[in-house]
């Protein structure tokens, strides 16, 4: 009996022996994850040497752990964190390629046109010396303007031009008539005739062509490249939702509370992770993909023949060229004019002594080497070659990048996951969302729709974010913009119940300038040309260098890549 006893407190001893030491071994040491949780600069205070039964956590499994509650919210925060960065951080090559072109391109084009502006006011002024100094503001006026449309301003190209050519008329018949008198009526008269007259031969239409399509192809395209900057900013900054930083912090540092902080998670683990956080911007991908695509289309207009020297067209030698055919037809036009207008009442003043012929005596030739118009710079015309080959191979390179970042936002989550360093790519070495080894989960596709059954991340696939819905239309709009400009139409001025007219707003400002004017409904009404103020404010202006004016330069003083006829 007493041996029976004594058995039975042997193995009750053992059993106890046994469950006290099997303890023991669960309780593994904490040290490998104090020693990672401190490299990401947390304290250890309060942090666990052995393992502690794991009821506390909500995000990690609830085993044995090295976690306390303090630690899972701080790891929770990191995960936070860390993903922020990680999209910043693989969306900031195509970011920067958008920054960097948008100034480039300004800077093109701004010098291109101010080296246009200053050599038709070098010329003419030799030229024409004083008669032109006199009216001088006309030609000012027409780079002011053509500055404040490449800046944003609401200017209706082809009725600025119109405006020029009507104006220019009725400085040239006041001249070419200078023995009358004519009051602002008759003037006014005058102009009404210059469509049916065409008293400077057809240059005003060729022009006109040229400078529109030119003006609006490289006005869009730069507007173009800072809607995608800002579009590609703003989704960038991406709002973490609630369900994916418990994803995140599950894939991410769960290893930490089970013990095994240098394991990383499997590879189509964190393709399903990075899909649900990433649902919303996968959404933008489609309408990005037909701005790129409309962006190259537009870019393949900024691209003039190899041959840049043949097609060379300044406009000073164009609007001389038209001075010198308003001459040659003043005495048909004058005729024409007194009859439909009346004969206007005599000035009592006689015709200068030196005679109207040598007034404009100074016709244009071909320009010796000797004789080029030169920059401020002193340069000659070789450095507007120059700079225009500069510009054709910066087209060249930016028609890559945009290329290359054709479905960026559907592959973002991807190229997180493999870029990034995520992953392990041992599938049965990695964490699997629970421990070590093998995910079985399928990927879910891309896009908010498609997250309904994903598996570690709870999408509300009812509500899109407000935010990417936006950048989505703002991409819209522009997209209708650079097909409409790439046709040749500035949908600024068409009908306002066309999509995408509602905006009035250019893209030639500097890098302070925002595109909030693609998020808004509303347009200026159209400015029209009204050339009383334009006298008024003649004399208080001057030349205009400004962004807008670089236009001009492209369209007039390089490649005209709109028009494919030659001036004959």
């Amino acid at each position: 009996m007493y041996a029976m006893w004594r058995l039975q407190v042997a193995l009750c001893t053992l059993s106890v022996l046994s469950l006290s030491s099997g303890g023991e071994s669960k309780a593994r040491s904490c040290s490998e994850v104090r020693q990672a949780y401190n490299a990401k600069g947390f304290s250890l205070v309060n942090v666990p040497h052995q393992e502690i039964s794991g009821e506390h956590l909500r995000v990690c499994p609830q085993g044995y752990t090295c976690c306390t509650s303090e630690m899972e919210d701080k790891l929770n925060q990191q995960s936070k964190l860390e993903f922020e960065k990680l999209v910043e951080e693989s969306s900031h090559k195509m970011r920067t390629t958008f920054v960097s072109r948008h100034k480039k391109f300004d800077e093109f084009f701004l010098e291109l046109l101010d080296n246009s502006e200053k050599s038709l006011n070098s010329m003419f002024t030799r030229t024409y010396g004083k008669l032109y100094m006199q009216n001088s503001e006309v030609f000012q006026d027409l780079f002011t303007e053509l500055k404040r449309y490449y800046t944003g301003g609401n200017v209706n190209l082809e009725e600025m031009l119109n405006d020029f050519w009507s104006r220019l008329l009725e400085r040239m018949f006041q001249l070419l008539n200078s023995q009358y008198h004519f009051t602002d009526d008759y003037l006014e008269c005058v102009s009404k005739y210059t469509d049916q007259l065409k008293p400077f031969g057809d240059i005003p239409r060729k022009l006109k062509a040229q400078v529109t399509r030119a003006f609006i192809a490289a006005r869009t395209f730069v507007q173009g490249l800072m809607v995608g900057r800002e579009v590609a900013n703003r989704v960038a900054k991406v709002n973490v939702a609630p369900a994916c930083v418990k994803a995140l912090t599950r894939m991410l540092y769960c290893p930490y509370c089970r013990g095994m902080p240098g394991l990383k998670p499997c590879p189509n683990y964190c393709h399903n992770v990075m899909r649900g956080c990433l649902a919303n911007q996968a959404d933008l991908d489609s309408e990005w993909n037909l701005f790129i695509d409309a962006m190259l289309l537009v870019a393949d207009r900024l691209q003039g023949p190899s041959n840049i020297e043949a097609v060379i067209q300044p406009i000073d030698i164009k609007i001389s060229d038209a001075i010198m055919t308003m001459q040659d037809n003043s005495m048909q036009v004058s005729a024409k004019v007194f009859q439909g207008c009346g004969q206007p009442k005599p000035s009592g003043i006689g015709r200068s002594a030196r005679g109207i012929s040598d007034v404009f005596s100074g016709r244009f030739r071909p320009y010796t080497p000797e004789e080029r118009p030169t920059t401020a710079a002193g340069t000659s015309l070789d450095r507007l070659r120059a700079v225009w080959r500069t510009m054709q191979h910066s087209v060249i390179d930016i028609k890559e990048k945009l290329k290359e970042s054709r479905r960026f936002w559907s592959n973002l989550p991807d190229d997180i996951c493999a870029k990034g360093k995520l992953t392990e790519p041992d599938e049965e070495q990695c964490w699997n969302s629970h421990t070590k080894g093998r995910y079985f989960p399928e990927v879910v596709k891309e896009g908010l729709t498609n997250q309904v059954n994903n598996p570690e991340v709870e999408v509300d696939i009812t509500r899109p974010d407000t935010l990417i819905r936006q950048q989505i239309m703002a991409l819209r709009v522009m997209t209708n913009k650079l097909k409409n400009a790439y046709n040749g139409n500035d949908i600024y001025f068409q009908d306002s119940s066309d999509e995408g007219s509602s905006s009035g707003s250019g893209s030639g400002c500097s890098d302070g300038c925002t595109t909030e004017f693609i998020f808004v409904g509303t347009e200026a009404p159209v400015i029209g040309a009204d050339r009383s103020d334009e006298r008024a404010a003649a004399a208080g202006k001057s030349v205009s260098c400004g962004p807008s004016v670089l236009l001009l330069t492209v369209a007039l003083t390089l490649p005209l890549w709109a028009m494919q006829t030659q001036w004959r």
